[in-house]
């Protein structure tokens, strides 16, 4: 089986890219336009069926650390470097050309032909995702809300809006662990009512306790939890959510098509304690919302149990852009990030400051105080 697809126009051969405005694919070539469907059908009747010594559909032994042997494809090698870091080389289905990725790259564009390829070799066994929020806003869309965001503010270096830069910007697909979870708990506590009123010349207090009980069953829906660890902008893609996770289809290659990708590398039994105690505090938070009315209440006690849960591995869309500022450039120093919800548009990051700019309209605003200072003494 080839590890590494492109997907075709039915028409002229030229790549499809996923149009997140028409939700449908479309050729920059002959301008086609197509449906799921249309490619879906498409690739089955021009596919050749795979021969006994090609066909690797066998099912995966979950334990195993990796899915793709490089030894049953032509078009893959395999390599380690000397840091350890796990690099792969891949051959471009459309120019022949070989692709250099890391071990999490799923989805990437060919440096030479720059056609958007799929490694289908990583996204197959147990790291086939159960589904993808595709894309809703556009390349030009984000560039515009990026570029109207960042001239919001002072101090921006001026090279930070070049084309060079804004061309950086990138739709990435990354990888979830999205969890639903049924829970049930229980709340102990006591409570005082006190109310104080006077009559005369006497105030009176009157207090009553109270001991509380609460009882009953949660639903958490959609505890989205990041599943890459080389992802350095977690902060910047955490602080863009939520996704609609409802609004995710299952999950086809077609649609990383144009779009970077990268496969999961944090399995959910890495985070399964955060997730439950996140899960059980969220149990706990929403008995004591019951819990109102009262002076005070003290001796809580609450205990809660997950019945079931259920995990789903997700590609969400992320449009995201990094910058290293010029003015200081250390290597100590981190990339500024900027990220968009590639769904719903929501937008975080962290602007660089050019220091020059900042100095200078200190002095400025210093020499202005001293001056209106000054006058102020001279006219008093």
């Amino acid at each position: 089986m080839n590890d590494v697809i492109s997907h075709k126009c039915p028409n002229c051969d030229g790549p499809l890219l996923f149009d997140p405005k028409e939700q449908d694919f479309h050729c920059e070539f002959c301008l086609s336009r197509f449906s799921e469907s249309d490619i879906k059908d498409f690739e089955k009747q021009h596919t050749p069926p795979l021969t006994e010594k090609e066909d690797d559909t066998h099912e995966l032994d979950p334990n195993e650390p990796h899915y793709n042997d490089a030894s049953s494809s032509n078009t893959a090698q395999d390599t380690v470097s000397e840091s350890a870091e796990e690099m792969s080389l891949f051959n471009c289905p459309s120019c022949g050309a070989e692709i250099v990725t890391d071990s999490t790259t799923a989805a990437t564009y060919c440096y030479y032909c720059h056609n958007p390829v799929v490694l289908a070799g990583r996204l197959n066994g147990k790291y086939l995702p159960e589904s993808v929020l595709p894309f809703k806003i556009e390349e030009k869309e984000a560039i515009s809300a990026f570029l109207e965001w960042g001239r919001k503010k002072y101090f921006i270096p001026k090279d930070f809006f070049s084309n060079s830069q804004v061309e950086k910007l990138t739709g990435v697909y990354f990888p979830y662990w999205v969890t639903n979870a049924d829970l049930k708990g229980e709340l102990e506590a006591e409570a005082n009512s006190i109310s104080v009123w006077h009559m005369g010349d006497y105030e009176y207090t009157q207090t009553k306790k109270y001991r509380l009980y609460r009882k009953g069953n949660m639903a958490f829906r959609s505890l989205v939890k990041n599943a890459l660890n080389k992802n350095s902008s977690v902060t910047m893609v955490e602080s863009v959510q939520p996704f609609p996770i409802d609004d995710a289809i299952p999950f086809k290659s077609q649609y990383l098509s144009g779009f970077q990708a990268e496969k999961r590398d944090i399995e959910y039994e890495d985070l399964a304690d955060t997730i439950q105690t996140e899960l059980k505090n969220y149990a706990g938070a929403t008995l004591s919302d019951t819990v109102h009315g009262y002076t005070t209440v003290y001796n809580k006690k609450i205990k809660s149990n997950i019945q079931n849960d259920d995990q789903h591995y997700v590609l969400l869309p992320v449009w995201l852009l990094t910058y290293k500022n010029q003015d200081t450039p250390s290597l100590e120093e981190k990339p500024f990030y900027y990220a968009m919800n590639g769904y719903t548009g929501k937008i975080s990051g962290k602007l660089p400051v050019n220091k020059v700019k900042l100095a200078l309209a200190s002095i400025g605003l210093g020499t202005l105080v001293a001056g209106l200072i000054m006058l102020g003494g001279y006219m008093l």
